[in-house]
């Protein structure tokens, strides 16, 4: 299983702003599985939703 990145925000937005979580909760709402991951690399959180590995 996989996971493809729908949106990705940097880590260093203002105290009290959430976009990723935002932005994921917007995706659950519209019925897509979204969910908040950190890109330690990047320093940047991901929005993320499983796909299927194809085989």
């Amino acid at each position: 299983m996989g996971a493809k990145v729908l949106e990705r925000f940097p880590a260093g937005s203002p105290r009290g702003s959430w976009p990723a979580e935002e932005y994921a909760a917007e995706r659950r709402a519209e019925g897509e599985p979204a969910t908040v991951v950190m890109d330690l690399k990047s320093d940047a959180f991901l929005v993320v939703v499983p796909v299927a590995d194809e085989d």
